[in-house]
């Protein structure tokens, strides 16, 4: 018979062990989505600031969308739409996917911002000394503007953290359908609820410490 929590008669351990793993699963599809799209989005900031023209009227207008456009709804027709053209990702693999590039089409105007932040001046000057373009993006670029923006990366990260629970839409059992799972079955909202709000600050505050240690050593 499952232990119970004591005065909560209807949910035991098994079901804190349960959301746990749960929690790592949010964990896991969040680190990977921000990865790749952290990448992507970099590579897409570049292509605003270099091809001006071009990417606002071919890039923009496409980031635009997936950045207006509820998250949910993107998850949904992604992973109705796909298995028609023959894809089959899986609640995982779809949530992987749309949360990809929903993160790049965030990211994308962050580093265009942290390129812009790098004076031409400064750029020109490293130049002169030798650099080429792309020692100049990663000796002066890439370290002045990414400490520029990485504020608003992190508020980005975290932002994506929090809505991947949308992929619970899904099937993906990951910290919000697990706690729905359980509130079905035990009928204790509050008690659940509160141990998943618990799990998801443990995720996320150890990335804000993180993050706001960095700056203060980058100001120092």
């Amino acid at each position: 018979m499952q232990q119970s929590i004591s005065f909560f008669s209807g949910f035991g351990i098994n079901d804190l062990w349960f959301l746990g793993e749960a929690a790592l699963r949010t964990l896991w599809i969040s680190a990977v989505s921000i990865s790749a799209g952290t990448v992507l989005g970099i590579l897409f900031g570049w292509i605003l600031y270099e091809a001006k023209f071009l990417g606002a009227v071919t890039l923009a207008p496409v980031l635009d969308i997936f950045r207006s456009v509820p998250l949910i709804i993107q998850l949904v027709l992604f992973y109705n739409f796909a298995p028609i053209i023959g894809l089959d990702f899986g609640p995982f693999g779809s949530g992987v996917v749309v949360l990809t590039i929903y993160t790049a089409s965030l990211v994308a105007n962050v580093a265009r911002g942290g390129i812009e932040a790098v004076g031409k001046p400064m750029r020109r000057a490293a130049r002169s000394l030798g650099m080429s373009y792309w020692q100049d993006m990663r000796h002066v670029v890439l370290p002045i503007g990414g400490r520029a923006v990485f504020p608003s990366w992190v508020g980005v990260a975290l932002g994506v953290m929090k809505d991947s629970a949308l992929v619970s839409v899904l099937g993906y059992v990951e910290l919000l359908k697990a706690s729905q799972i359980l509130i079905t079955r035990t009928q204790e909202p509050f008690l659940i609820l509160a141990i998943a709000g618990a799990f998801y600050f443990a995720l996320s505050y150890p990335i804000s410490r993180y993050a706001a240690q960095l700056e203060k050593r980058w100001a120092q």
